[in-house]
């Protein structure tokens, strides 16, 4: 259905937008390309515009999936070559993969429970056979010991040290090297919240005497952390995978710097370079969603596998087609880029999980 906006009798003899003098032929200014319209606004242009626009990003998005999945390396070489208004920008498509990728893991990662394979009522009567087996009797000179466990847990407890055997002075932490002091608080922190548990970092250091700085309260803040990761590691797990996309977002242009030297004869610049990665990238999640479906609907992992050895024949193929060498080039340049992404992926994954659990 037209819109009434374009019609003749409401254009106008400037632009609105940018105020260039138009003719009453001019349908769009030429200038910013805004449609020529004096028509006021109604609800309907809203709706108009809205499902215009998405409809259009929709078909280019399909366009754009269906050349990325059965051409390799093909939608690279046309946006390169200026055939862009037919694609979804490059950039744009990755993240819209990126985001449907991480909601399908963020599901396929839920937690459901442990199942211990055993009904309760049988493990808790092997729990109490257990418990018997530990109870012994010892007739020793007229004294009956009932439970030999009970009381060499009382033995172990009143040997156990408590945070006040690795109190520190604040002078004598200034007198240390900083991986002596970053011990010696390390064990104190960690003594004192198990016994006070006590998570105000303030009061804790006014307690210990030392000294109320940003950083000394930093590191009682993640000794708390790193105690809570421990009894339920869900929660920075959850947290990490939220960053995921800004570190692969970070990780990728590092990648094409090695991809774009690799291939430093070929006719390409950094950014087109940078292009082929990203839609390389957005092959990935498109697969790997595919195969987290396919592995939910089914119950197993066979669907990731697969999407593997597909992806290793895709990134060939992308190679030979976007670079437009020979095979046993291409297996070699595969091979090194591969070394590379994972050597990078491991410094880089370290770094980011360090990272978050600083600023988690």
């Amino acid at each position: 259905m037209k819109s009434k906006r374009s019609l003749v009798k409401y254009r106008g003899e400037e632009c609105l937008n940018c105020g260039v003098s138009l003719e009453q032929e001019h349908k769009f200014c030429p200038n910013c390309g805004q449609l020529n319209s004096t028509k006021k606004l109604a609800l309907s242009d809203f709706f108009s515009e809205f499902f215009s626009g998405l409809f259009a990003y929709d078909s280019r998005f399909i366009r754009t999936m269906r050349i990325l999945l059965f051409r390799p390396g093909k939608i690279s070489k046309d946006y390169i070559q200026g055939k862009r208004m037919r694609y979804v920008n490059p950039y744009r498509f990755f993240l819209t993969t990126a985001i449907i990728f991480f909601l399908i893991y963020g599901y396929d990662t839920s937690f459901e429970g442990i199942n211990l394979g055993k009904d309760p009522e049988e493990l808790t009567t092997e729990l109490e056979k257990i418990n018997e087996d530990n109870k012994v009797d010892i007739e020793f000179e007229g004294v009956n010991l009932t439970n030999l466990d009970s009381i060499i847990k009382s033995s172990n407890s009143t040997k156990q040290k408590t945070y006040h055997d690795y109190l520190v002075t604040q002078q004598q932490i200034d007198t240390m090297s900083f991986s002596d002091s970053f011990s010696a608080k390390i064990k104190l922190f960690d003594h004192y919240f198990k016994e006070t548990q006590n998570t105000v970092s303030e009061d804790a250091l006014n307690k210990l005497d030392l000294e109320n700085s940003a950083y000394n309260r930093w590191l009682y803040k993640k000794v708390i952390d790193f105690k809570l990761l421990r009894e339920n590691p869900k929660f920075f797990l959850n947290y990490l995978i939220g960053k995921l996309p800004f570190i692969i977002f970070i990780f990728l242009p590092i990648f094409t710097l090695f991809l774009s030297l690799i291939y430093i004869r070929s006719k390409y610049n950094y950014m087109e370079h940078l292009t082929f990665a990203f839609h390389t990238q957005s092959m990935c999640f498109i697969l790997y969603s595919i195969a987290l479906i396919v592995d939910i609907i089914t119950r197993n992992s066979y669907g990731v596998n697969i999407a593997n050895i597909i992806f290793i024949g895709y990134l060939y193929q992308g190679l030979r087609k976007f670079y437009e060498q020979g095979k046993l080039k291409t297996i070699v340049k595969f091979m090194i880029l591969n070394i590379i992404f994972f050597t990078l992926a491991t410094i880089v994954g370290l770094i980011s999980v360090f990272g978050s659990f600083a600023i988690f």
